[in-house]
């Protein structure tokens, strides 16, 4: 039944969609309506968009939940409304942290038994979207994300470590950058994902012992400094000849290895599960035997490291090292931004959050709460909230996950779905912790096709993924993945029976910012009317919901 209903209505809906698409796109669509153009009034459908005792409208707040959270609730957007941006981003930075807490078969399971171990490895992707999906602490989660779309672990480690690798990032969301990439270093989870765990020096005492610079290239390319230099409003700077000013050498990765040996994980009291080897919940602790840490003189990025240092010390000097480097402002701003609001900020919108990266205020760098803060409030980030203001170049693709919990968040469900069958439904191409490689799911240099403009996103928005959004929660909530999730379909049913224009109403209410384009209005009248999406009502929403998700009007965040 599931898929007959939908059969019937796909080449409607895709006939629609690519209409939506040129439309979205610019093609044989009317220009954006200028920034003085009134809203429509709410009897048009729009929601009231008269500005709350802290000033901000209702269409402002629901714009600003997409960028601070998994998605607009009713909820989220009225507490934005009534606090204001401030406000409400220092009572999320007051919250107590959230942490996952997996039951004992996460850690602990038969690798021999396929559904024990699937039952493990599905527990921390599900519970990531269970949190995102209801919990309190929304920015917090989405900086984590944010944090893991750059710095990722995968399936090479065991689901406990992405447990705690999870609860590394949700700590260190909003504490100091140098701190975190201290944690992140002695990490059991990344030091088996980027086998620093194996890197030792080779020595007359242990001549089987070789060096791993995985970690340490990693450290530099992906997390800290990037491949060339950066002036402070994150471009390129190049040399005489035009070319870019390389960031570091092949001999900085060797020294910076070097300086990274010697630790080793934390040993138990009580004997380990094999599948907790590396005693995942406790950080690393330095090697005992002096030899497996190189205690050679060492000169890191033109900076000498004094010979016989420890383990700790040699660290110490590395986080010290990389946090005074003039490109871990604008590299790191540049990927928040990123993430949270717009894939091609501006390098002045990237210079103001650098700024702050190195200097909160108080002479503090990498302070996460200043930088996220000046992020978010930026007046970039912040002119899009009067319709019709921004510019055609800011925005990001609603990737994925973003796009899953979004939808799920406007249904009201507070679990993720679950397929009886099949397990825990997530994203296909963005299931949490399974990028495929350190570059994460796509790399931030990443350009929209034709186009100069960065759009990081892009790279997994695919035919596949947009057969999932056109269908794929639909086909779960009617095979019964919704129970327990206590998704609320009935009311886009109810409006559904209602009229055409009550549903379209509903769906602008929940996910458009009451801000419905009039070309997206009206194909989904034309559908409603037109075609038939089979005799349950719900069924027929959720199928109308799922276009109107799919088409550019949605699925690009401005």
């Amino acid at each position: 039944m599931r898929e007959r209903s939908y059969s019937l209505a796909a080449p409607a809906l895709a006939a629609a969609l690519v209409a939506g698409v040129l439309a979205g796109c610019g093609a044989g669509a009317s220009a954006p309506p200028a920034a003085s153009t009134a809203l429509p009034s709410p009897s048009s459908g729009q929601v009231n968009n008269t500005p709350a005792a802290s000033g901000m409208t209702r269409f402002a707040a629901a714009r600003v939940a997409d960028q601070v959270s998994f998605g607009a609730t009713p909820a989220l957007v009225d507490a934005l409304a009534q606090q204001g941006l401030n406000a409400w981003i220092t009572a999320q930075m007051a919250l107590p942290v959230t942490q996952m807490n997996p039951p004992a078969y996460v850690r602990d399971y038969d690798t021999n038994n396929q559904q024990q171990a699937s039952a493990a490895y599905n527990w921390p992707a599900n519970d990531l979207l269970d949190k995102a999906l209801a919990g309190n602490d929304q920015l917090r989660q989405r900086v984590t994300w944010s944090l893991l779309q750059f710095i990722p672990v995968n399936g090479k480690v065991n689901p406990y470590a992405m447990v705690q690798y999870y609860n590394l990032l949700q700590r260190n969301a909003f504490g100091n950058y140098g701190t975190f990439i201290r944690e992140l270093t002695i990490n059991p989870a990344m030091a088996v994902f980027l086998d620093n765990a194996s890197n030792r020096p080779t020595s007359d005492q242990c001549p089987s012992c070789a060096p791993n610079e995985n970690y340490a290239r990693e450290l530099m390319q992906l997390f800290t400094l990037g491949v060339v230099q950066l002036n402070a409003d994150g471009s390129v700077k190049r040399n005489a000849q035009n070319k870019p000013i390389e960031t570091y050498s092949q001999e900085d990765v060797e020294q910076l290895a070097g300086a990274l040996t010697g630790w080793r994980f934390a040993p138990s009291v009580t004997p380990l599960p094999s599948t907790d080897w590396s005693n995942a919940a406790v950080p690393m602790v330095p090697e005992d035997w002096a030899p497996l840490h190189d205690r050679s003189a060492k000169t890191i990025l033109g900076t000498p490291f004094a010979a016989n240092r420890s383990a700790p010390q040699d660290l110490d000097a590395v986080v010290t090292l990389l946090m005074a480097h003039p490109n871990i402002g604008p590299f790191v701003s540049q990927r928040l931004i990123q993430n949270l609001v717009t894939s091609n900020p501006t390098p002045a919108y990237v210079g103001r959050v650098a700024a702050v990266f190195r200097n909160n205020g108080s002479g503090v760098a990498g302070d996460m709460k200043a930088v996220i803060r000046a992020i978010l409030t930026d007046v970039e980030a912040r002119r899009g909230d009067v319709p019709g203001a921004d510019t055609t170049r800011f925005g990001k693709f609603r990737e994925p996950m973003l796009w899953y919990t979004g939808m799920l968040r406007g249904l009201g469900c507070t679990k993720n779905l679950v397929s009886p069958q099949w397990g825990p439904v997530a994203a296909s191409s963005q299931r949490p912790f399974n990028a495929a490689s350190v570059f994460g799911f796509y790399l931030p240099t990443d350009r929209a096709p034709g186009s100069n403009l960065l759009a990081p996103e892009q790279k997994i928005i695919n035919a596949a993924e947009f057969t999932d959004r056109l269908g794929s929660i639909g086909w779960n909530i009617a095979d019964g993945a919704a129970n327990g999730a206590n998704c609320q379909t009935d009311a886009l049913g109810q409006a559904y029976s209602q009229s055409p224009r009550a549903l379209i109403d509903e769906i602008n209410a929940r996910w458009f910012r009451g801000a419905m384009p009039p070309t997206l209005r009206t194909n989904l009248q034309l559908l409603a009317t037109t075609q038939q999406f089979g005799n349950d009502a719900n069924q027929a929403a959720l199928v109308l919901t799922q276009y109107a998700l799919t088409t550019p009007f949605y699925g690009i965040m401005k």
